[in-house]
C-alpha cells in the first residue's frame, strides 16, 4: 500500500534542514513525499551568509488548490516543522483540517518549533497559534523540552515533571509526544541527554493503553543543523512501522540519528585538520552517505519503558 506524506518545510540549495533533512530518509524508507517549500534559501542561518525567499501564505494556499484541482489531495502523514509567520501557520491549519475531512486516518506528525535552551527564536504571537490551534490537530508532537514548557505552561525539573507535561500535551490532542531532549540528568552520566515519549493508543476492544519510554543519548560536541527535522520524519517512518510499540519507533529513530552524526562528526574533524573546529559547511549532515544506516539501523540506544498501562 502506498503511503503518501506532504512535508511543509524550509528548503536549502546547500545542505540539509528541513525538507532537504527529511525527504531523502523518508523516499528511502519507502515513502511517496510531495514536499512545499516554505522558504528556499542559499543554506541554513547559521553559515555567514545566506540568500533567499519566503513563501506566503497567499502562495501556500496557491500551490496547494493545484493539488486540490487535480484531486490529488489524498494524504497518510503530513509533516510540518518551521515557520515564523502567524498567517503562513494558520494556512496550515486550514490545509490539515481538510485533508484531515478528506482522510480521516491522516496522521499529523508536528515538530513545534520555537526554541531552545530558554530562548524562543520564533516571534512569541506564534505560541498561542502553536497551542490553541496547531497542536490539538496533532497525532503525532515531538517538541524538545523548552518547547513542551512553553505549550503547556509547566516546567520540567525532574523525570516525574516530565512525564506529567507529556499527559498534559496528550489532553490537548496528540496521542504520541516524545521530548526529543531535556537537561534532566542521565543515569549514565553528563555525556548523555535524556529524551522522553509517550504514547496512548485505544485498542479494537476498546481499552485503552500507554506506554511512556525514556533514553540515555550519547552527546556530541558540536551544532548539528536538520538533526531535529531528521528526527520527526525518522519517528514518523518508523511509528508507521511499529504503530503499536513507541519502544521499537524510538530506538530506531535515534540510532539513525546517532549513525548519521557520527559519520558526520568524523568527516568534518577530518575535513577541518587536527584541533581546528569544523566550520557550517564541513558540519553538514552526511545523509546520503547513510543511506544504509537510514534503511536499516543497528539499534545503539535502548529505550527503557518507565510505565505501561491498560484500562
Amino acid at each position: 500500500m502506498e503511503c503518501r506524506v506532504l512535508s511543509i518545510q524550509s528548503h536549502v540549495v546547500r545542505g540539509y534542514v528541513g525538507n532537504k533533512s527529511a525527504s531523502f530518509p523518508l523516499q528511502v524508507l519507502g515513502f511517496e513525499v510531495d514536499s512545499i517549500n516554505s522558504v528556499q534559501f542559499s543554506n541554513h542561518t547559521g553559515y555567514a551568509h545566506w540568500k533567499g525567499q519566503v513563501l506566503t501564505a497567499e502562495e501556500l494556499n496557491e500551490l496547494y488548490e493545484g493539488i486540490k484541482l487535480n484531486k490529488v489531495n489524498r494524504y497518510d502523514y503530513i509533516l510540518t516543522g518551521y515557520s515564523r509567520d502567524t498567517s503562513f501557520l494558520e494556512m496550515v491549519v486550514d490545509i490539515i483540517q481538510e485533508l484531515k475531512k478528506a482522510n480521516p486516518s491522516l496522521v499529523y506528525v508536528c515538530d513545534p518549533v520555537m526554541g531552545d535552551h530558554g530562548a524562543m527564536y520564533v516571534p512569541e504571537y506564534l505560541l498561542p497559534v502553536y497551542r490553541d490551534k496547531v497542536v490539538p490537530l496533532a497525532d503525532i508532537l515531538t517538541p524538545n523540552q523548552f518547547e513542551a514548557e512553553l505549550l503547556t505552561g509547566r516546567k520540567i525539573t525532574t523525570e516525574e515533571d516530565a512525564v506529567e507535561v507529556m499527559d498534559l500535551l496528550h489532553k490537548m490532542g496528540p496521542e504520541t509526544v516524545v521530548l526529543t531532549s531535556t537537561d534532566l540528568p542521565s543515569r549514565r552520566g553528563d555525556q548523555f541527554l535524556v529524551a522522553l515519549g509517550s504514547q496512548n493508543r485505544v485498542k479494537a476492544d476498546g481499552t485503552k493503553t500507554s506506554q511512556k519510554i525514556c533514553m540515555d543519548i550519547p552527546k556530541v560536541d558540536a551544532v548539528f543543523v536538520g538533526t531535529g527535522d531528521l528526527f520527526a520524519a525518522m519517528l514518523l517512518a518508523w511509528t508507521h512501522h511499529h504503530p503499536k510499540d513507541l519502544k521499537a519507533a524510538c530506538e530506531k529513530t535515534v540510532s539513525v540519528l546517532h549513525h548519521v552524526i557520527k559519520r558526520t562528526m568524523t568527516y568534518a574533524n577530518e575535513m577541518a585538520g587536527p584541533g581546528k573546529r569544523p566550520s557550517p559547511a564541513q558540519l553538514e549532515l552526511r545523509m546520503v552517505q547513510s543511506k544504509a544506516d537510514i534503511e536499516n539501523p543497528a539499534v545503539v540506544v535502548e529505550a527503557t519503558v518507565l510505565q505501561k498501562s491498560s484500562r
